[in-house]
This record gives structure tokens, C-alpha cells and sequence, in this order.
């Protein structure tokens, strides 16, 4: 690989500075990630309360539905926000796609908070808010593989799975802080309330929450280096594909985008089963109470989160494998009796223990995930690379999640949707098995060797990734 680094003006910076800098930056990108995840959370935790003002469903379950449906159409955006943003990143800088992608999700949130309901304004209600989920899908695509890019890139080669877990520490932390906003209203306002004006609170508060994290992120540091924007702007040489487009990740690296994919693919059927539609299934299959789900899924979720950079401590110590393993072999064991028992179950305490036994098998993908993929590719294709393999997986699969499970509970054919997630996990399991190698020297500490030497005269750190990956780094993409 090309590593061409500016010649460092200042002397190496000792292990404590490399972290203070390291968790600085950790922070900022990370603040954004919960941000756009509380605004695209906030919708399925809230919807029950205001999908009357939108669907004109009397049948509660079909109104449901009509809810998933509009959130799953914010996942056909996924793909085409990872091309753009993922190929803005690697060609204007990390720093610059977060801000404009934290930007778009603002907007979305305040016009959601604003948005006249089909009393008002009648189908237009319905069609206005459809779009409005679409470009925060579009955003939220571009936010997943450029903060995972960048987290990995600014993380200290040696804590790199500790640092980068906190990618979803901040994304879980998005659905907490909504489930968070939701107990406090339910105990406020009441159902009543609610359902009339109180939903809309929660899209205010993300918009404002958005704007201070855009605030913070202009203080971040940038992990791209000079040379690789100027060779992005730099006339293209014939034959010679330039950094940040389809056509150098297609032609060079179209092995490790699939292997994105497939690593992908159960982890987040899993992810959104036991993190999203899970509420829902519960407050439709348990005789609990829906104030008493929304404290289930809480305290679950706040114990899953802090459990991620424990996964990420522990991955740095045996290799990102054994976990992929973890959440592979124990998935395709227990994803049947978890969901057929917790189905079943009208005791508060035993759902919570139920959902919490799934959550600790996700936990072994959910922890590392971005960083795996991260490490798959080089600096020059990072961000379109990760972005477009994870999106193109959560488009299809995760995403689709609460819609194929309402429709199978709607249809009493709920068994069939622990045989998907259980297939989901199971394909994925076998990429792990066969497409992943452990503590295999990867792009990330090929690029990395020397970030810590100093600091660069443009202000990027010294050994930031480098323009473009030899011809042959493809035979590389087996790590983990």
C-alpha cells in the first residue's frame, strides 16, 4: 500500500496524549451517531401514538402496519445516502460529510415536529411525512459508514476495538434516549395527550439535540489526509481509478464489499429484532402493559449499551472472530426459544431477562461490527466501501424487520419470523466461518503504522490514511 505521510514537524506524542486526542475525537463523531439515531428511533417508539393522526386505519394492527411500512421506505434511501456521502467522505474528508449528513437529520426532525396532520391537510399529511423519512433514511445511510470510518481511523491502533464500539454505544444510546423520552411522557402527559400534540416533542427535541452536536463537530479532527483530497480533485489518470468511487471499489475491492454484505446481513435482522421490533411485538403477543415494555426495553437496552466497549476491550485481546463467532453460533441456537417463550410471557421480570439473553448474543456483532468492515478496505474506499456494503445489507434485511414482523403477527404466522431471523444469522455465520481469518494485519494497521509520530503541517495526523491501495490488497480481505 502507498503511504506517503507529510513528514511529521513535531516529536512523537506519548500514549496519554494519543488518548486524550483519541477520545476527543471519539466523542464528537460519535455525539452525531446518537443524535441520528435517537430522530430515526423516535418514529417507531412514538408511532402508536401518532399514526392515527396520518393512517386512516381504524384497525389498530393495520395502522401499525402502515407505520412500518412508511419506516421501512426511509431504507430504500439507505443505499443511494451510503454512495453519496461514503463517496464525499472519502474524497472532501470525514469531518465534512458528518456535518452535512447531522445537518439533513435536523431538518427532518423539526419538519416532522411541525408537520400537519390528515385533519389539515388531508393525503398530504401521509405523502409529506413519507418524504421527510426518506431524507433522513438518505442521511442516516451516509451516517453509518462515515462515522464508522472515521471512528476506526482516529481510535489508537491498540484500542481500536474498544474506541470503535462506541459507534454503538451512541446508536443503542439513540434508542434508549427515545424509549427515555417515551416513559417520561407516558408518566407527564398520559395516552390522552399524547396522542393529540405530546408526539411531537420528541422530533423537536432531536432537532435541537442535532443542532449542538453540529456545533461540536466543528472541532474535530480530520482523518483523511491532503494528499488523497487533492488525488480525488486531481484529474483522473487513464486507466487509474480515483479514490472514493464505484468504479475503484467495484474493480479492486468487490471482494470485500460482499463480504460487507454478508457479515451484515444476520447481524442486523438480529440487531433490529431485539432493539426495535421487539416493543412492538411484545405489547401485541404479551398481556404486558405498554408502560411496563417501555421500561423493559430501557433498562435492556442501557445494559446492552454499556456492554459494547466491553465486547470492544475483549475483542482487542482475542480478535474480532471469536466474537462473530459468538453471535453467529449462538444465534442460530437460541433465537427460537428466546421468541417463541418471551411470546408466551405475561411477567414483566421474565421478558426483560428473555430480551436481555438476546441482547447479550447480538452484543458479539453489534460491539465490532464497524470496525470489521472498516478494516476491510483502504483509506481511498473506506467510507463508500463500508457505507455501501452495510447499507445495501440494512436496506434488504434490517430494515424490512418491523414490516415482515407485523405482517407475519397481523397473519398469526409468527413462527415464520423466528425461521427468517434464524436463517439471517445462520448465513452470516458461515461468512464469518469461512470469508474471516483472526488478528490479521489489516488495512487499518497497514495505514496506521506511524499515525502517532507526529502531527502533519496540514493539521491531519501524520500517517492519516494514505491515497489508494496497491493493485492486489483484494487478497487481503480476509481478517478480523
Amino acid at each position: 500500500m502507498s503511504t506517503q505521510h507529510a513528514a511529521p514537524h513535531s516529536a512523537a506524542p506519548s500514549e496519554a496524549a494519543q488518548t486524550r486526542r483519541a477520545v476527543s475525537n471519539i466523542l464528537k463523531g460519535s455525539a452525531g451517531n446518537l443524535v441520528e439515531w435517537y430522530d430515526l428511533y423516535v418514529y417507531t417508539v412514538f408511532a402508536a401514538y401518532f399514526q392515527a393522526h396520518f393512517f386512516n386505519s381504524k384497525d389498530e394492527l393495520q395502522a401499525g402496519l402502515e407505520a412500518m411500512a412508511v419506516f421501512s421506505t426511509s431504507f430504500l434511501m439507505r443505499p443511494i445516502g451510503s454512495w453519496f456521502f461514503g463517496r464525499y467522505a472519502d474524497r472532501n474528508g470525514r469531518k465534512a460529510a458528518l456535518t452535512l449528513s447531522v445537518t439533513l437529520m435536523s431538518a427532518g426532525s423539526f419538519a416532522i415536529a411541525v408537520l400537519p396532520t390528515q385533519d389539515v391537510i388531508g393525503i398530504w399529511a401521509l405523502v409529506l411525512l413519507i418524504l421527510i423519512r426518506v431524507l433522513q433514511g438518505f442521511s442516516v445511510g451516509g451516517e453509518y459508514g462515515t462515522s464508522a470510518t472515521y471512528m476506526s481511523e482516529a481510535a489508537t491502533s491498540k484500542r481500536r476495538g474498544f474506541f470503535s464500539s462506541f459507534q454503538y454505544v451512541t446508536l443503542v444510546g439513540g434508542q434508549m434516549l427515545a424509549l427515555l423520552v417515551l416513559v417520561i411522557l407516558q408518566n407527564t402527559l398520559g395516552d390522552g395527550l399524547l396522542k393529540e400534540w405530546g408526539w411531537r416533542i420528541p422530533f423537536a427535541i432531536g432537532g435541537v439535540a442535532a443542532l449542538v452536536v453540529l456545533w461540536l463537530r466543528r472541532s474535530m479532527e480530520e482523518t483523511v489526509s491532503e494528499e488523497q483530497v487533492q488525488a480525488a480533485k486531481a484529474p483522473a489518470s487513464s486507466g487509474e481509478a480515483q479514490p472514493g468511487t464505484l468504479r475503484l471499489l467495484f474493480t479492486r475491492h468487490w471482494k470485500p464489499l460482499l463480504i460487507c454484505i454478508g457479515v451484515t446481513l444476520g447481524g442486523t435482522v438480529a440487531f433490529y429484532t431485539y432493539t426495535n421490533f421487539i416493543l412492538k411485538f411484545m405489547n401485541d403477543t404479551s398481556g404486558i402493559a405498554k408502560t411496563d415494555t417501555s421500561v423493559i426495553n430501557f433498562w435492556a437496552l442501557f445494559i446492552f449499551m454499556l456492554l459494547q466497549p466491553v465486547y470492544g476491550i475483549i475483542s482487542d485481546k482475542v480478535g474480532r472472530k471469536p466474537l462473530l463467532l459468538w453471535f453467529g453460533i449462538t444465534g442460530v441456537l437460541f433465537t427460537w426459544p428466546l421468541l417463541s417463550t418471551l411470546a408466551g410471557t405475561k411477567d414483566p421480570f421474565t421478558a426483560f431477562l428473555l430480551m436481555m439473553g438476546g441482547l447479550l448474543i447480538v452484543g458479539g456483532y453489534t460491539s465490532i461490527n464497524a470496525l470489521v468492515k472498516a478494516e476491510l478496505f483502504p483509506a481511498s474506499i473506506r467510507a463508500l466501501g463500508v457505507g455501501l456494503g452495510y447499507a445495501i445489507a440494512n436496506s434488504l434485511f434490517g430494515g424490512t424487520v418491523p414490516l415482515i414482523g407485523a405482517a407475519l403477527q397481523k397473519s398469526d404466522q409468527v413462527d415464520v419470523f423466528f425461521t427468517y431471523v434464524t436463517i439471517a444469522i445462520g448465513v452470516s455465520l458461515l461468512v464469518y466461518i469461512f470469508a474471516l481469518k483472526n488478528k490479521k494485519t489489516t488495512h487499518l494497521d497497514r495505514e496506521q503504522g506511524h499515525a502517532w509520530s507526529g502531527t502533519a503541517a496540514s493539521g491531519v495526523p501524520a500517517g492519516a490514511p494514505a491515497v489508494a491501495a496497491r493493485k492486489g490488497d483484494d487478497d487481503d480481505f480476509v481478517n478480523a
